[in-house]
Order: C-alpha cells, then sequence, then structure tokens
C-alpha cells in the first residue's frame, strides 16, 4: 500500500498558499489561475488554515459578503485535519471521507510537507489495485 510520501514524491512538493490577511478575491483568483480548489493559508512557515471553494461559496457567495473586502481569515477553515508522510493512502481516504473533506495539509516535523486531494488518493488507489490485477493475471497464466 501506498504512503502519502509516495503520493508527494511523485507528484511533487509545491505549496500553493496564501496570507490570511489576503482579500478572498485574490485567493479565488489564484485558485483559478493555478486550476487548485484549496490555499494552504501560511504565516511564514506556520500553517493558519486552509481556504477552499466551498469556504468561498458557503460564507462569501450565500451570505452576500463582497470577495474584495472580505479576508482569508475570516473565512479560512482553522479546525485542520492533517496527514503524515508515513501515513498510508487507505487511512488517508478514511480521514477525508469521516471528516467530509476534500484537502489534506500534509505536517512532517510541524511544517507543512504538501497537501493531497481526495483526486490524489483515489488516483492512487486505482494504481495499486492495477498493479494487484497486472501481477495475478501473470501469476496465473505462469
Amino acid at each position: 500500500m501506498k504512503l502519502v510520501q509516495h503520493l508527494l514524491d511523485s507528484k511533487g512538493r509545491e505549496i500553493i498558499s496564501i496570507a490570511g490577511d489576503a482579500s478572498v478575491f485574490d485567493a479565488i483568483k489564484l485558485m483559478a489561475d493555478r486550476a487548485v480548489g484549496s490555499l494552504l493559508v501560511l504565516e511564514g512557515d506556520k500553517l493558519l488554515g486552509i481556504v477552499t471553494e466551498r469556504d468561498y461559496a458557503r460564507k462569501v457567495i450565500i451570505k452576500g459578503r463582497a470577495s474584495e473586502s472580505t479576508r482569508v481569515d475570516e473565512i479560512m477553515t482553522t479546525d485542520l485535519v492533517t496527514a503524515t508522510p508515513g501515513q498510508s493512502v487507505n487511512h488517508c481516504m478514511t480521514l477525508m471521507s469521516e471528516n467530509r473533506i476534500r484537502h489534506l495539509p500534509v505536517l512532517a516535523d510541524g511544517k507543512v510537507a504538501g497537501l493531497i486531494s481526495i483526486g490524489d488518493l483515489v488516483q492512487a488507489i486505482i494504481s495499486d489495485q492495477q498493479e494487484a490485477i497486472e501481477q495475478l493475471e501473470q501469476y496465473i497464466s505462469g
């Protein structure tokens, strides 16, 4: 079974982040420019929270707030569920399902090591299953 470390090694460790005092408009623009659904909110190398498209929809749009005048730290999620590089993909899938989240910050020694998404996990599980199928086919065909 693959570990979070393997996912980070294959997808890269680029961390797309924003400061808490940035406007929500800037956050949404950055998400659109980078084709991502969330941003880590950092102060230096300290993880403060995460802001997602879901946060934007529920805490800005539905409440009639202005994107340009609302700060990221006003809508970000601060009660974070996180993973470590040594945890398994299956464990992370369980964490994400139980907590109904789509993005999981990865921390190593208290510092951000990366971010994985539900899509990353699904892709890893499919890859593992494909490898198992190929091994079984080879075993059966002798």
